[in-house]
C-alpha cells in the first residue's frame, strides 16, 4: 500500500489536481490494521489520457484534504508564533550582552588606567631605590675607604709595638699570637736594609726559627697525646711557615714508630695506611699531599729495605730461593699498591705508584730474565745428570756431520763394527718422572717470568703512550705552522697581485707573502733540525712538506690570473720550491716541481694548452685537476679554453 506522496514519485509527474487519479475506499476512513488489511474496492473516477495504458491497482487509506490544509495552517501559526518568541528573546539578549560589553570597556579602561598609576609609582620607587642603593654603595666605598686605612694603621701600628720590643730585647706575647705576628715581622724584616737594622732582623729570624721549633714541638706533643683538635690548630699556624713541610715529615715520622709489629712487613703497611688515611683528613689542609708522602716514604725506607735484606742474603748463594723471592716480593708489592689506590694520593696515583715500585725492584728485573734462563738450564742439566746417576749411565756427546750419520747408518743396516757400541742393556732412558720434574721447573719459570716481565710489558706500553702523546703534540705543532703560514698568506697577498692593473710595469720578482712564508718556513725547518735527530727528522719534514705544498696549492686556487699575475704565480711557486729544498725530502720536491708545472697553465697559448696537458709531468694528472688550473685564468671564457676539456 503506497501513499499520495509515494505515488506521485512513480509517475514522476508534477502535483496537478487533473493528473491525480484519486481512489476510494469502501469503508470509512480507519487507521487500524484489521481495517487495512481487508480487500478493498476501487473505483476510477477519472483517468487522464496518458494514464489509459496503465493498469494498476493500489490501496490506499482514505485521505481528507482539508484537515491536511487545517493542520498545516495550525503548525505555520505555531511556527509564527515561536520565532516572533525568539526574535524577543534574542533582541532581549542582545541588549543585554551590548550593555555588559560597555560594562566591561568601562572597566578595562579603569583597570588601565590603575595599571597606568601604578606602573609609575613603580618607576618612581625604582629610581628612589636606585637612588638609595647609590648613595648606600657610595656610603660603603666611604667607610670601606676609611676603615681600610684604620685597619692598616692598628695593625702597623701592633707590628710596630713587638717591633719596638724586639728593639727593646725579646717578643713578650703567647705563642699562638706571637707566631702570626712573627711570621709577618720576618716577611718585613727581608726588606729592610742590612747595615741599619742587622740587630733587629738577626733577633726576628731567631724568634721566627724558634716558634718554629715551639710550634712543631707543640704539634708532636699533640700527636701523641691523641689530640687532633690541638694538631689541626698547630698545623695551620705552621702552614705560613717554611717549617710546614718537616711538620709533615715529623708526622709521618712519628706514625711509623712502634708500627710493624708483625711479621708481614706488608699486612703491617696496609693497617698503618688504613689508620692514617682517616686522621691526616681531619688533620691538614691538603690531606692528599700528606698521605702520598708518607706512602712515599714507607716504600723508599722500610719497604725497600726489606726487599733488599730478603733478596741480597740469597742472590749469589742460593739462585731458586732468590728467584722465589723476588716472585713473591713484586707479587705482594703490587698487591699492596692495588690497596694504597682506594686512598687520595692526587690526580695520577697509579703512575705515582708505578713509580714507587720500579724504584724498588729496577735493578733486580734489569738482570732476571737472564738469571732465570741460566737457572732453568742448570736446573735441568742437575735434573737430568741425577736420574742418569740413578741409572749408572754416562752420558757421551754425539758426534755431528755426515761421516758420522753414514755410520750410524751402516751399524743399523749391517753387523760391522764402526767405532765403539754403548750397551744400555735395553733401557730406553725415557721416565715418565723426569719429564714431570722437568715441567714442573719450566712452570715455575714461566709463572715468575709472567708476573716479572710485567713490568717489562707496562714499560713498553709507558713508552708506547709516550710516543703517542709526543705524535699529538708535534701534530698540533705542525698544524701551529701551517696556520702561520696561512695567516701570512690571507693578510699580506692580495687579489691585484695576480691581476696587476698595469700588466706592462711589473717589476717584482715574487710577491711579499711569497717572501714572508719562505722566510718563515726556512725558520722552522731549522727548528726542526735542532730539536729531533735520525729518521724523526725526516719523518717530520715530510708531513710538514705535505702540509705546505697542501696550503699552497689550496691557496693558489682562489684567485684569477691574468697573463702577468699567472707568471708571478710561477715565479712565487719556484721560490716555494727553491724553500722545499731545504726539506731534503724527495718527495716534497717532487710535489712542488708537479705545482710548478701546473702554474704554466696559466701563461700558456690557447693553441698549445692541449700540448703541455700532455707533458711529461702532468699527463698522469687527473684532468679534472688540470681543468681547474685553467679555469683560473681570465682568459677562459673568452678564449673558449674549456673545448679542450670537453
Amino acid at each position: 500500500m503506497f501513499t499520495l506522496g509515494e505515488v506521485i514519485s512513480h509517475f514522476n509527474c508534477s502535483v496537478d489536481p487533473s493528473c491525480l487519479i484519486y481512489f476510494l475506499h469502501k469503508t470509512v476512513a480507519s487507521t487500524s490494521s484489521e481495517a487495512l488489511s481487508e480487500k478493498s474496492e476501487t473505483t476510477y473516477l477519472h483517468r487522464p489520457p496518458y494514464y489509459q495504458s496503465v493498469k494498476f491497482c493500489i490501496y490506499i487509506p482514505y485521505f481528507c484534504c482539508d484537515r491536511l490544509l487545517e493542520e498545516f495552517e495550525n503548525h505555520i501559526e505555531e511556527l509564527k508564533q515561536l520565532d516572533e518568541k525568539i526574535q524577543r528573546r534574542v533582541e532581549k539578549l542582545e541588549h543585554q550582552c551590548h550593555r555588559e560589553a560597555k560594562e566591561f570597556a568601562h572597566k578595562v579602561q579603569d583597570l588601565q588606567r590603575s595599571n597606568q598609576v601604578a606602573f609609575q609609582h613603580f618607576q618612581e620607587l625604582d629610581e628612589h631605590i636606585s637612588y638609595v642603593a647609590t648613595k648606600v654603595c657610595h656610603l660603603g666605598d666611604q667607610l670601606e675607604g676609611v676603615n681600610t686605612p684604620r685597619q692598616r694603621a692598628v695593625e702597623a701600628q701592633r707590628l710596630m709595638t713587638y717591633f719596638n720590643e724586639f728593639l727593646d730585647g725579646d717578643l713578650r706575647s703567647d705563642i699562638k699570637e706571637a707566631a702570626d705576628i712573627i711570621q709577618k715581622l720576618h716577611l718585613i724584616a727581608q726588606e729592610l736594609p742590612f747595615d741599619r737594622f742587622a740587630d733587629v732582623k738577626a733577633k726576628i729570624a731567631s724568634k721566627y726559627h724558634d716558634l718554629e721549633r715551639q710550634l712543631i714541638q707543640e704539634f708532636t706533643a699533640a700527636q701523641r697525646r691523641g689530640e687532633i683538635g690541638r694538631m689541626r690548630e698547630v698545623a695551620a699556624v705552621l702552614l705560613h711557615f717554611k717549617g710546614y713541610a718537616h711538620c709533615v715529615d715529623v708526622y709521618i715520622k712519628q706514625c711509623q714508630e712502634a708500627a710493624y709489629l708483625r711479621n708481614d712487613v706488608f699486612e703491617d703497611i696496609a693497617v698503618l695506611c688504613q689508620r692514617v688515611n682517616k686522621q691526616v683528613g681531619e688533620v691538614f689542609s691538603s690531606p692528599e699531599t700528606v698521605m702520598a708522602k708518607l706512602i712515599q716514604s714507607i716504600f723508599e725506607n722500610k719497604l725497600q729495605a726489606h726487599v733488599r735484606d730478603k733478596l741480597d742474603e740469597t742472590r749469589h748463594s742460593d739462585v731458586e730461593q732468590y728467584l722465589k723471592n723476588l716472585y713473591d716480593l713484586y707479587t705482594r708489592t703490587t698487591a699492596l699498591a692495588t690497596k694504597l689506590t682506594e686512598f687520595n694520593l692526587g690526580s695520577d696515583k697509579h703512575t705515582f705508584l708505578s713509580k714507587l715500585i720500579k724504584s724498588i725492584f729496577s735493578s733486580y728485573l734489569e738482570s732476571y730474565i737472564d738469571m732465570e734462563r741460566e737457572y732453568l738450564r742448570t736446573r735441568g742439566a742437575m735434573i737430568l745428570q741425577r736420574y742418569y746417576d740413578s741409572k749408572n749411565h754416562q752420558k757421551r756427546p754425539i758426534g755431528t756431520g755426515s761421516i758420522q750419520e753414514l755410520k750410524e747408518r751402516i751399524r743399523q743396516r749391517t753387523n760391522l763394527p764402526l767405532g765403539p757400541i754403548i750397551d744400555t742393556h735395553g733401557e730406553t732412558f725415557l721416565s715418565p718422572e723426569l719429564v714431570v720434574n722437568l715441567l714442573q721447573e719450566t712452570r715455575h719459570a714461566f709463572e715468575r717470568c709472567h708476573k716479572l716481565a710485567e713490568c717489562l710489558h707496562k714499560k713498553k706500553e709507558v713508552i708506547e703512550q709516550m710516543e703517542v702523546k709526543l705524535d699529538t703534540g708535534i701534530d698540533r705543532t705542525l698544524n701551529c705552522m701551517v696556520g702561520q703560514m696561512k695567516y701570512i698568506l690571507a693578510t699580506e697577498q692580495k687579489k691585484t697581485d695576480f691581476r696587476p692593473e698595469d700588466e706592462n710595469n711589473v717589476m717584482i720578482q715574487y710577491t711579499t707573502a711569497c717572501s714572508k712564508v719562505c722566510a718563515y718556513v726556512s725558520r722552522q725547518v731549522e727548528h726542526v733540525r735542532k730539536s729531533m735527530d735520525g729518521k724523526n727528522v725526516d719523518t717530520v719534514l715530510t708531513e710538514l712538506g705535505v702540509r705546505f705544498h697542501r696550503l699552497i696549492h689550496e691557496h693558489l686556487q682562489q684567485y684569477s690570473y691574468s697573463s702577468m699575475g699567472g707568471m708571478l704565480a710561477i715565479c712565487d711557486v719556484a721560490e716555494y720550491r727553491r724553500c722545499a729544498k731545504d726539506f731534503r725530502v724527495p718527495l716534497v720536491l717532487q710535489l712542488f716541481d708537479t705545482l710548478h708545472a701546473l702554474c704554466n697553465l696559466l701563461v700558456v697559448a690557447p693553441d698549445n694548452l692541449k700540448q703541455v696537458c700532455s707533458g711529461e709531468q702532468l699527463t698522469n694528472l687527473d684532468r679534472n685537476l688540470l681543468h681547474a688550473f685553467v679555469q683560473l685564468r681570465v682568459d677562459y671564457r673568452s678564449a673558449r679554453l674549456g673545448r679542450h676539456f670537453s
